[in-house]
């Protein structure tokens, strides 16, 4: 069955639709979740696999879910990925919830991602500004960095020519470092 017709009946209130819908994209999600996560050091916190569940969640959990097609879907679980990247990020750079102890989790297969937190939130600060300037560059860059899909996955999801995938993924690339230079070149304000 088709994601966009799962995604109708869903929107006509059935749960099975939705419990079909999991079954059909959970593989996807968790693959696209695990791709992004690969590098990171050991004793993070977050695993593909509750990066995935947590993104289900916001998206399908108040069942008030409405999404008109595939390429709608996968952006709705870039941004709510985004999202939980970002929060995680803060966690850490805040260093609350037990300062320096360290945490022990089951670990998966798969290590996260070996990212900065400060990174992780400095793109997400300039992601909001580009928004503004270029909505489509910004979720092109959503899909691409925070989701960790492919070129030709994101033009696809995107229903976009691969070239002009590339071509928008070049210029958001570079208005992105632009950005981050000037935050970071400012003093941070307290």
């Amino acid at each position: 069955m088709q994601i966009t017709q799962l995604l109708s009946e869903i929107r006509g209130g059935s749960q099975q639709g939705a419990e079909q819908l999991l079954s059909l994209v959970y593989t996807e999600l968790k693959r696209i979740a695990a791709q992004k996560m690969a590098g990171e050091a050991p004793g993070h916190t977050l695993q593909p696999t509750a990066l995935v569940h947590e993104a289900w969640l916001r998206l399908m959990g108040d069942g008030d879910a409405s999404f008109e097609n595939r390429a709608h879907f996968f952006s709705a679980a870039a941004e709510a990925m985004r999202r939980i990247l970002v929060d995680s990020a803060r966690r850490k750079r805040a260093i609350r919830r037990g300062g320096g102890a360290t945490r022990e989790e089951l670990e998966e297969d798969h290590l996260v991602q070996n990212v900065v937190p400060d990174e992780v939130l400095a793109v997400d600060e300039a992601l909001d500004l580009l928004d503004k300037v270029d909505p489509v560059g910004a979720r092109l860059v959503k899909l691409r960095y925070f989701v960790g899909m492919t070129m030709e996955e994101s033009a696809t999801t995107m229903g976009m020519s691969l070239r002009n995938a590339e071509r928008t993924w070049t210029y958001a690339r570079a208005w992105l470092r632009r950005q981050i230079g000037r935050q970071r070149s400012r003093p941070e304000q307290k």
